[in-house]
Order: C-alpha cells, then structure tokens, then sequence
C-alpha cells in the first residue's frame, strides 16, 4: 500500500499492486486494474518511488520470515478493531 494525497488534500492510500497506468496530463492520475481513476497531487516519478519502497519492503520481510521463521513487527495482523491516525 502507499500513501497519497488527493488534489483536494485529503490523504489516501491505494493498493500499489492494483496501479494499471500513471498518466501525467498535467495532473497525474493513477489508473487501477479495475477501471478506478484517481487524481493525486503526487508527480509520477514520486508514486514510482514509493511502488519500488512498498515492493522492495514485501521482498525484505518475506525473506526475513523466510530466513528467521520470525515474523517482524510490520508483519502483524490486522483487525477490525486497529485504527492508524
């Protein structure tokens, strides 16, 4: 998942692995598998950067789990009841 700001300024977070096109025209919109348009205030080089952080960080913590059998602290579940602020 990756955070990003709407044009509005409200914050959002998108499934990174969903991203089917990111499109700057002057406004980059992001494009879901789904058919879903989203503009965001984050320029397209930004959103690559932060889809290689997001898959990077998937990779490292599976081969820690992998490697340790010991699942990290970003390796939690999550319930209904968790809130993020």
């Amino acid at each position: 998942m990756i955070k990003l700001t709407r044009l509005n300024g409200d914050k959002m977070v998108i499934n990174a692995d969903l991203i089917q096109r990111i499109e700057a025209n002057p406004d980059t919109v992001l494009t879901l598998s789904d058919g879903v348009h989203y503009v965001v205030s984050e320029p397209v080089d930004v959103i690559i950067a932060a889809v290689r952080d997001f898959q990077a960080s998937v990779l490292a913590e599976a081969a820690f789990l992998a490697r340790t059998g010991i699942p990290t602290p970003a390796l939690r579940l999550v319930t209904g009841s968790d809130k993020e602020d």
